[in-house]
């Protein structure tokens, strides 16, 4: 998929489902992470809530754990 295949690409202000699915989480999970710092708090723009995607980028760039290229979170193979 090119980045223009991407529905969200060239958006700054996304919406809460948009903005759980740039991070791979369910909205109720988002919603969590929103609630406990880990993700940011979203602008008003009079009634919606809108969230920017570079404070989201730099919220799930900020988070711990492992990331793709650790081998630690990948299961060990067994060769019998």
């Amino acid at each position: 998929m090119t980045k223009r295949d991407n529905p969200l690409y060239g958006l700054i202000g996304l919406s809460r489902e948009d903005a759980a699915a740039a991070v791979g989480v369910s909205p109720t999970l988002f919603d969590e992470m929103v609630e406990d710092g880990r993700m940011p708090k979203p602008k008003r723009i009079n009634s919606r809530k809108v969230w920017s995607r570079r404070a989201v980028e730099q919220a799930f760039d900020a988070l711990g754990g492992p990331d793709e290229d650790d081998d630690r979170d990948r299961p060990t193979r067994v060769f019998a």
